[in-house]
């Protein structure tokens, strides 16, 4: 008989977490997976090195969850990222800090963090079947009595649905779960990108494709007005533009778009200076290098594939002499290298994104427990869940949190 007492569908970071925890205290619990490795979204995270949390004080992490920060605060207080680096710890993974207070396993392989959840599932006595799809959860008169999956009935009291959001759908996460949450009667909030690369209606971007910038700001501008910006590393791509910062601002720049705003980034080159401090040091290079073409006046202050766009967009004659540059010249380039313009057109699929926002609604769920509040049994974590986070380990972190939680709750009910 396929009976247990406890099935989680999802073998993510929110699932595997989930059914460790209902394990712990010898319920019998099922872990199914439509992959047929576990933890595929893992291995690929952080580049394949993983960034699972960040080191910043746990009280001070709701502010980087756009998505619903303040359900977070009872969950991440009861499994943080100190307990989260000492879970991992035990099972023979240590952990390092990098810029940003970005956490991330030593060894740099993520594998390593998917191999220490997979023993902590085997250690509890988790029963793990890979490959089977779930197609249902089942209810009875209310109440939760199993999953379907590959044609095949599941028996238990309690299911945990850990089945992530519609990013990245090759390693499982293709929204079954908000299928699943509205044919149960649950709100789902509508899925949208976040953390994706923006596209812009600027040509010249394709020319400057693969260029990294780093201690660079990028402001977000929606309707003529400044919103937020963000200092770090960005990207460009033969799209538009991608990397750390650029993902910090996409869910508010792709939520303005929807509305039909109009969204402008202003890339500040040079933060460091103040307008006249850097006016100065332009002036300081057009003295070195007078009597060299404008096209080769840049070299001390930009990237060389940066420079002929520059030039360009302020309007100077590449092949004229430094010299003969004009004042006004002088100060519309310096106004671009604090403010250079790019418009936002859109941002990719949300099949590229790292994470989803949206999914279902936190008014539905209780934060104690991550049960549902519509079907008895029935219980939510991780991407599913509409809760989404900054870049630099919150989404990871905010995962296990909530199916540590999930997990513990649904195992603690068994009898």
């Amino acid at each position: 008989m396929n009976e247990y007492q406890v099935i989680v569908v999802g073998g993510g970071a929110a699932g595997m977490m989930a059914a460790g925890q209902a394990a712990r205290g010898g319920a019998k619990v099922l872990l199914l997976e439509k992959k047929e490795r576990l933890g595929r979204k893992i291995a690929i995270s952080g580049k394949g090195r993983c960034n699972i949390t960040n080191v910043e004080n746990v009280s001070d992490f709701i502010s980087h969850y756009p998505g619903n920060g303040r359900f977070l605060h009872g969950i991440l207080r009861d499994f943080d990222n100190v307990a989260l680096r000492e879970f991992f710890a035990s099972y023979g993974v240590e952990t390092k800090v990098e810029r940003g207070g970005r956490v991330f396993p030593v060894s740099d392989d993520a594998e390593k963090i998917v191999d220490a959840l997979v023993t902590f599932l085997k250690n509890k006595g988790v029963t793990i079947k890979s490959g089977i799809a779930v197609e249902e959860v089942l209810v009875e008169n209310g109440q939760v009595t199993g999953v379907r999956g590959n044609g095949q009935r599941y028996l238990a009291p309690r299911v945990v649905v850990c089945t992530g959001g519609s990013s990245y759908p090759a390693t499982g996460s293709n929204g079954d779960g908000f299928r699943f949450a509205r044919k149960l009667g649950h709100s789902v909030i509508t899925p949208r990108p976040a953390l994706v690369p923006l596209k812009t209606a600027e040509d010249w971007v394709k020319e400057l494709q693969g260029l990294a910038l780093r201690n660079v700001e990028a402001s977000l501008w929606i309707g003529g007005k400044k919103q937020i910006a963000e200092f770090g590393e960005m990207l460009f791509t033969h799209f538009g533009v991608s990397g750390p910062i650029i993902l910090t601002l996409s869910r508010q720049a792709g939520d303005a778009l929807r509305e039909g705003k109009q969204v402008e980034l202003r890339i500040n080159l040079k933060p460091a200076l103040s307008a006249e401090q850097l006016d100065l040091r332009v002036q300081r290079d057009f003295q070195k290098y007078s009597n060299k073409q404008s096209k080769n006046a840049l070299e001390d202050l930009l990237p060389q594939s940066l420079i002929p766009v520059l030039i360009r967009l302020g309007g100077i004659n590449p092949e004229g002499v430094v010299h003969q540059i004009s004042r006004e010249e002088r100060k519309s380039l310096v106004k671009l290298l604090q403010g250079l313009p790019l418009t936002i057109t859109d941002t990719l699929s949300i099949e590229t994104a790292i994470v989803t926002a949206g999914g279902i609604s936190v008014k539905e769920i209780n934060p104690k427990t991550m049960a549902s509040k519509c079907v008895e049994g029935l219980y939510w974590a991780g991407e599913v869940v509409d809760v989404d986070g900054i870049t630099g380990g919150y989404n990871l972190q905010a995962a296990f949190a909530m199916g540590y939680r999930a997990g513990q709750a649904a195992g603690n009910v068994v009898s």
